[in-house]
């Protein structure tokens, strides 16, 4: 089993968010959308759990919200090895787990949505006001 650096998780939200951010063509109000979502992440979470998160990615208009559940799931994905998760049949994929995988995929899904929110205040420092 290869070393866990404890940084990983921080790393990709903080690239992560930082990839969003610097992305040409965005104004002000996309900012907020993106750095609100970020710092929503983990309570909306907590609450509906990953299964509910995917959905609501379809439904999703804002774009600068959507871009955050996005590149949240393909991060999710990532540290987790299961890439599928960003694509359209993630949903699919988050309904053939067995329960235990579920719960470690959740709880893996909740410690880097706090570090979404955690780095949304340090990426998105001269972002202010609510959406």
């Amino acid at each position: 089993m290869p070393n866990f650096d404890p940084r990983t998780i921080n790393k990709q939200a903080f690239q992560s968010l930082q990839a969003l951010r610097h992305q040409a063509g965005q104004d002000n109000a996309l900012l907020k959308e993106q750095k609100n979502q970020a710092m929503e992440l983990y309570t909306y979470l907590s609450t509906w759990g990953l299964m509910r998160l995917k959905a609501e990615e379809v439904a999703l208009s804002q774009t600068g919200k959507k871009q955050v559940v996005q590149r949240f799931f393909n991060d999710l994905g990532t540290l987790s090895g299961r890439n599928n998760l960003a694509d359209s049949q993630g949903l699919n994929t988050l309904v053939a787990l067995s329960a235990n995988e579920y719960l470690g995929l959740t709880g893996l899904g909740i410690e880097l949505a706090n570090e979404f929110g955690f780095w949304a205040n340090a990426v998105y420092h001269d972002i202010t006001g609510a959406q």
